[in-house]
């Protein structure tokens, strides 16, 4: 009997921890649906606001001062980031310090992102009367366009929200995201009115994996002494040897040095599955005439994605003349950071 009552209290115990676990995916589930939903719905509301927004910090000739309280302070600290992270000096100025000394960093030419959910935070009082009374230009992201924030700005983006993704409609989830979601609209819209180019992303992300990512060329990786090349008369028994020892393709060149085609292990095995004596062929029946090639100069990362766009692994490294210089491997690529 004892034996028996286990065995129902597992099945019991089995049964509500499936009740949890199903009650506990289907709360994570509708979270991210309700979230999804309020980013989604900000994408009608983007019009002439957000473009005098960008307008303003485009010709600001100081920085984006970012503030907010709690979680909408929390959001715009990675507003300001995001913008100093491509190309537009930002900070983020906490509300209540800034009146105790800090309103020292604010200059009459900088342009304000004030972020709030409701738009009547007292704590947001004394740095709005303040910004108004110096001249500074304040962009609104709130939910509230009725508040003493919206009344006081240049300009109001409306963050609104139907619903929080709270249970109860009260902590910061949908409304938090939304205001996230608008300030990486602003930050990508301003940085593709000022031109911002890859190289100038490339010189502030210096360090890490995406440093490496957005610096590395393919001069920095390739094989540039002792890389396989044949002549166009040469034969498969001549390239079969450099097909085993220098990787798998060998690049195809003219009298001048220049590229006119690759073989690659690929185009021997099927010449081996039609010619029995396959090493008698000339290299020029066999070759890709229209091969993928590469300059020194371009970014690693470009050279992978067409690589692994046209199924290669390997690259003839040209100059402007089309001359061999050298080639470049997706697995060297891959090592140097390039992905």
């Amino acid at each position: 009997m004892l034996e028996a009552r286990d065995v129902k209290g597992s099945a019991a115990s089995a049964s509500v921890e499936r009740g949890e676990r199903e009650r506990l995916l289907e709360q994570a589930r509708r979270v991210v649906r309700t979230e999804a939903r309020a980013v989604a719905a900000l994408e009608e509301r983007i019009g002439d606001a957000f473009l005098e927004a960008v307008r303003l910090m485009a010709s600001s000739r100081g920085r984006v001062i970012v503030s907010g309280i709690g979680k909408s302070g929390i959001i715009g600290r990675k507003i300001a980031a995001t913008l100093t992270s491509t190309g537009t000096p930002a900070l983020f100025l906490h509300p209540v310090e800034g009146l105790h000394g800090d309103l020292g960093i604010v200059s009459r030419e900088d342009v304000a992102i004030l972020v709030s959910k409701s738009g009547d935070t007292d704590d947001l009082g004394g740095l709005i009367q303040y910004l108004t009374r110096v001249g500074v230009a304040i962009i609104a992201l709130t939910g509230g366009p009725d508040s003493n924030l919206a009344r006081q700005a240049s300009v109001v983006l409306d963050c609104s929200v139907a619903e929080e993704a709270c249970p109860f409609d009260l902590a910061p989830t949908s409304s938090t995201a939304a205001a996230l979601a608008l300030g990486d609209a602003l930050a990508v819209a301003l940085l593709v009115k000022k031109g911002f180019r890859l190289e100038e992303f490339a010189a502030i992300h210096p360090g890490g994996a995406l440093g490496r990512k957005l610096s590395l060329r393919v001069r920095d990786v390739m094989v540039s002494r002792d890389y396989p090349q044949l002549g166009e008369d040469a034969l498969m028994r001549d390239c079969v040897v450099l097909l085993a020892e220098k990787r798998g393709t060998v690049p195809i060149v003219d009298s001048q040095g220049r590229v006119t085609g690759v073989v690659t292990a690929g185009d021997l095995t099927r010449l081996m599955e039609r010619e029995d004596d396959f090493r008698a062929v000339p290299v020029g029946q066999v070759m890709n005439r229209n091969p993928k090639t590469c300059g020194p100069d371009e970014l690693g990362s470009s050279a992978v994605f067409r690589m692994e766009k046209f199924g290669i692994m390997a690259m003839p490294v040209v100059d402007d003349a089309r001359r061999l210089v050298g080639i470049v491997h997706l697995h060297d690529l891959m090592r140097g950071g390039a992905v």
